[in-house]
């Protein structure tokens, strides 16, 4: 032990000299740059391994939090840009999805046309909702905002049945309130009421900048907040809605008409596409009939007022320079902290990520992703899982009934990586550089959302993604028991091809463990491997389980993210509970990689095992706004990057002996207290 002390003391003189010198690791993987050797590792990990990243990626004005998975974001948005720039080089016949995405892009970028036309594209909608006269028209008016892509109210979509995974089925959840979580119209600490006021002034902006006079203006933002925050008072608080039992009701349509009687169902279903619809499941029931509430007891005025903020707000992001710089200035500035917008470029491109995803994708696998990447990737997960199934083999507190189901859990993960076998028809989509900006929207999202009705009552397609391949992110899905790895995060500082394996598991391994242990986290676990809502738990292990997961909420509940406020365990708890499995199984999956052969030589004065909590580091590099932080605390239910690291690191083992933590360290926690579930 006393060796490893001095050993890493040598290793810090070491790094100091290649951080003064400007040079870079020998090996590709770990930049030494990115340090900061004047933090003992165990009292910051996070400042020791990342400290060095961030004073070299001081945060622009655009950003109100800015680390690795926004580095390669850049990237991504970079390149897809140059594949639209490739595209418009030569203009696509007409119907052809390189007139499409050239055309829509256009739209987007032509700011003078934008700013001459003003508010003039969304006028012929608001002229709708104001030429409505009576209450019993509203039900008609909600089912082709819907289709329009605007959801006032509550939200909807069609996708597969929690109780029986193989069938989609139509789902109704709360909805209805645009500050962006409901505690903001709740709470009355400072924070919050400068966000209401805030957020009265961009609704008053945005009102006027469409014809209403100041007076006019301030009564409409008036009705809004009173009937946001009545849909507010009533909606399910964030942790209560990741509990997919207290989330499941699956009533008939008729009991769906006594809940929220005011709204004509057996209408207003077939006009959005729905037809003979018997069944559906309604997320939370007391927001739904508090709906019913809202349209029977509010004026017909205030609801009218209500729907016009709806399509107002949405559509302000595809108007003219005022409108846009309006909503920067409440969602952007307010809610987060930024300082400026982002370019007009890197806004058109993720509309275009977000109209034609996979048709942009297609484009951007065929340039950007060999097919040696995919082949490694295959490799690693295949580990990640032979070490998954060993943890839970060797687990002393589940019995072996639950081990069994888990192994079968594991062993049927459909796992996707890259980018769709097929991909999706845009054929029937038009884009007409004739028509506004926000016309071509509109009829997207009409597009998007027939693709979506066209699967009801139907089987699920499982070889659906949920993600572009462009898209820097990774998801596990328990309806239908998949783990899914887009192309574009599968590069440095998460996926480096010629990096060693220390590094890839710490990074992309940990990543990959992630999405796996998502299948046994507090919420995946009550899923089985078909997909279906269903304990196969024994009582007993379920509640050591639930024992098990109260350290951890205990632990980030603990956290002080800012001030006086405190990180909020049980909200991020299965995304808490996922990094500390990642990190244990790809451990496990590095260790087995190791077997028979001999132990690798420390690069740039470091061991494998420092390597591989270095990489993982890595990955959550980052700085972040003052704003943001809050933000994200209360609406965001993974932690924030550096408790991702300085709340995970200290729950493993094999970090204190990687880096010889001590009870001196400030990070350290004795081992009777650590997290131990996967």
């Amino acid at each position: 032990m006393r060796q490893a002390i001095f050993y890493l003391t040598i290793v810090s003189t070491m790094i100091l000299s290649s951080c003064t010198d400007n040079k870079k690791s020998t090996v590709k993987g770990i930049d030494l740059a990115n340090l900061d050797t004047m933090v003992v590792p165990g009292n910051d990990f996070y400042q020791f391994a990342d400290g060095g990243w961030m004073l070299s990626h001081p945060l622009k004005p655009e950003y109100a939090r800015f680390g690795t998975f926004d580095a390669l974001r850049e990237q991504s948005q970079q390149q897809v840009k140059d594949l639209i720039a490739e595209i418009s080089q030569k203009p696509g016949e007409q119907g052809s999805v390189a007139q499409k995405i050239g055309d829509l892009y256009a739209l987007a970028m032509d700011s003078v046309r934008l700013n001459a036309d003003g508010s003039a594209p969304l006028l012929p909608y608001l002229e709708q909702l104001n030429a409505i006269s009576d209450k019993s028209q509203l039900t008609a008016v909600l089912a082709e905002m819907v289709r329009k892509g605007i959801s006032p109210f509550f939200s909807q979509w069609v996708y597969a049945d929690d109780m029986n995974s193989s069938i989609n089925i139509f789902h109704l959840n709360q909805g209805g309130y645009d500050m962006g979580d409901r505690d903001y119209y709740l709470e009355n600490d400072d924070r919050s009421k400068e966000i209401r006021t805030k957020y009265v002034e961009l609704i008053e902006k945005l009102f006027t900048l469409s014809g209403y006079t100041v007076e006019a203006a301030q009564k409409a933002s008036a009705a809004v907040l009173k009937i946001e925050t009545q849909l507010a008072q009533i909606a399910s608080p964030r942790e209560a809605l990741r509990d997919p039992v207290a989330n499941y009701h699956k009533i008939s349509i008729t009991e769906l008409v006594k809940l929220s009687p005011e709204i004509d169902w057996v209408t207003y279903f077939p006009a959005i596409g729905i037809q003979e619809l018997k069944e559906l499941n309604v997320g939370q029931l007391e927001p739904i009939a508090e709906v019913s509430k809202v349209l029977k007891t509010e004026s017909l005025e205030d609801i009218k007022q209500y729907l016009i903020w709806n399509a107002i707000n949405y559509a302000s992001g595809f108007l003219s320079d005022e409108y846009t710089a309006a909503s920067f200035e409440f969602y952007g500035k307010t809610l987060s902290g930024k300082e400026q917008q982002r370019e007009r470029w890197k806004r058109a491109v993720d509309v275009i990520d977000g109209t034609l995803g996979e048709a942009v994708g297609q484009l951007y696998v065929e340039k950007y992703f060999p097919a040696a990447a995919k082949e490694k990737m295959v490799g690693l997960v295949h580990n990640l899982q032979t070490a998954l199934g060993e943890r839970i083999n060797n687990l002393e507190w589940m019995g072996d009934t639950t081990k069994l189901k888990a192994q079968e859990k594991l062993a049927t993960f459909h796992i996707k990586i890259g980018y769709p076998d097929k991909w999706r028809d845009y054929s029937k989509l038009t884009v007409d550089k004739e028509k506004s900006y926000l016309e071509n929207i509109i009829r997207s999202n009409q597009f998007d959302y027939d693709y979506m009705a066209g699967k009801f009552n139907q089987p699920v397609d499982k070889d659906e993604w949920m993600m572009t391949p462009q898209t820097v992110n990774a998801y596990y899905n328990p309806a239908t028991n998949e783990i899914c790895f887009p192309a574009a995060i599968l590069q440095p500082p998460f996926f480096n091809f010629d990096a060693d394996d220390a590094v890839n598991y710490g990074a992309i391994g940990v990543v990959i463990g992630h999405e796996m242990t998502h299948g046994f986290d507090d919420q995946g676990r009550q899923f089985d491997k078909e997909g279906n809502l269903s304990d196969w738990w024994t009582a007993e292990d379920a509640e050591r389980f639930k024992k098990r997961a109260q350290v951890l909420i205990d632990c980030f509940d603990n956290i002080v993210v800012l001030d006086t406020v405190h990180a909020n365990g049980r909200y991020t708890l299965g995304e808490n509970i996922a990094d500390q499995g990642g990190l244990q199984v790809s451990w496990q999956a590095y260790q087995n990689t190791l077997k028979g052969k001999e132990v690798p030589a420390p690069v740039d004065g470091f061991t494998g095992a420092q390597r591989f909590f270095l990489g993982y580091a890595t990955v959550w590099a980052g700085n972040i706004r003052d704003a943001e932080i809050l933000r994200l605390t209360k609406a965001d239910p993974h932690s924030l990057g550096k408790w991702r690291v300085n709340g995970a690191l200290p729950q493993i083992d094999a970090w204190y002996d990687a880096f010889n933590v001590t009870p001196e360290n400030t990070m350290y926690v004795p081992k009777e207290k650590r997290v131990a579930i996967w």
